[in-house]
C-alpha cells in the first residue's frame, strides 16, 4: 500500500516509527541526545501504559466500581486497606507501618514462583521423561524404536545430571561425611554442566537470531518508508 493512501493517524504513526528507529540507530555512533531521548519516550510510554492497565483493569473494577454499585465485599475493604497501608511505603519515616502488608505481598509471589516451578516445571518434566520411556511411544513412532530409546536416554540422563548440578553440601561436619558421596557424583555433575552450557548456547543463539531478525525488520522498514516517500520523485 502507499504511503500516501493512509489515513492521518496511520502517517503520523509511520514517520513516528521512522523517526524513532533512526534515533535508535543513532547509538551506532555512541551515546547521544537522540538515542536518549529515543529511550526515555519509550520508557515513558511504557510506563504510562502500565499505568493504565492497572487504573482500569485493577483499580477501578476491584476498588471503586464495587462501592459506586453497592456490590462491596469484605475483600474489597481489605484491598483498600492494603492500598492504605501501602502509601506509608513513600515516605521513609513511615515505612514501617506498610511492613506487614508488603510481607504478604513478597510471600504470596514467593508462593507463586515456587508452585509454578514444581507444578509448571520439575512435574512436567519428570513426567515427560517417564513417558519417553513408554513401550507404546517407541512402537507408535515412525522413527525406529532403537534411535526413540537413545533420545529418551539421552533427555532422561540431561535431566537427571542437570538437577543433581544443583546440589550443594554444606561446611562442618556434614560435609565431611557426605564428602565422599560428592565426590563419586562429581562426574555426573560435569555432566549436568555441559548439559546447562548447551542451553545456554541455545538460548543465546535464539536471543540472537531474534535481534538479527528485528535489525533487517528495521532497516526494511526504513527502506519502505524511503521508497515511498521518493517514488513521486522518481517517476515510479
Amino acid at each position: 500500500m502507499n504511503f500516501f493512501d493512509l489515513n492521518v493517524l496511520d502517517i503520523i504513526g509511520t514517520i513516528s516509527g521512522f523517526v524513532f528507529t533512526i534515533m535508535i540507530f543513532s547509538y551506532i555512533f555512541g551515546d547521544n541526545p537522540l538515542f536518549r531521548f529515543a529511550t526515555h519516550v519509550f520508557i515513558g510510554v511504557s510506563a504510562g501504559y502500565v499505568v493504565i492497565i492497572t487504573i482500569y483493569n485493577v483499580i477501578l473494577p476491584q476498588m471503586i466500581y464495587p462501592f459506586l454499585q453497592g456490590t462491596s465485599s469484605i475483600l474489597t475493604i481489605l484491598i483498600w486497606v492494603g492500598a492504605f497501608f501501602m502509601v506509608f511505603k513513600a515516605f521513609p519515616n513511615l515505612a514501617k507501618i506498610g511492613n506487614g502488608v508488603m510481607a504478604y505481598i513478597v510471600g504470596v509471589g514467593v508462593a507463586v514462583a515456587i508452585g509454578g516451578s514444581v507444578l509448571g516445571t520439575i512435574l512436567p518434566q519428570a513426567s515427560g521423561t517417564i513417558q519417553l520411556f513408554d513401550n507404546s511411544t517407541f512402537q507408535s513412532a515412525e522413527t525406529p524404536s532403537w534411535l526413540n530409546f537413545v533420545n529418551a536416554l539421552f533427555i532422561l540422563i540431561g535431566t537427571l545430571s542437570t538437577l543433581i548440578y544443583f546440589q550443594f553440601y554444606t561446611s562442618g561436619n556434614a560435609r565431611n561425611t557426605l564428602s565422599r558421596w560428592f565426590q563419586k557424583i562429581a562426574l555426573v555433575k560435569n555432566i549436568g554442566r555441559i548439559y546447562i552450557a548447551i542451553t545456554f548456547g541455545a538460548l543465546f543463539v535464539g536471543v540472537y537470531i531474534a535481534s538479527v531478525t528485528a535489525f533487517v525488520e528495521r532497516f526494511a522498514f526504513i527502506r519502505d518508508i524511503l521508497l515511498n516517500l521518493f517514488s513521486p520523485f522518481l517517476g515510479s
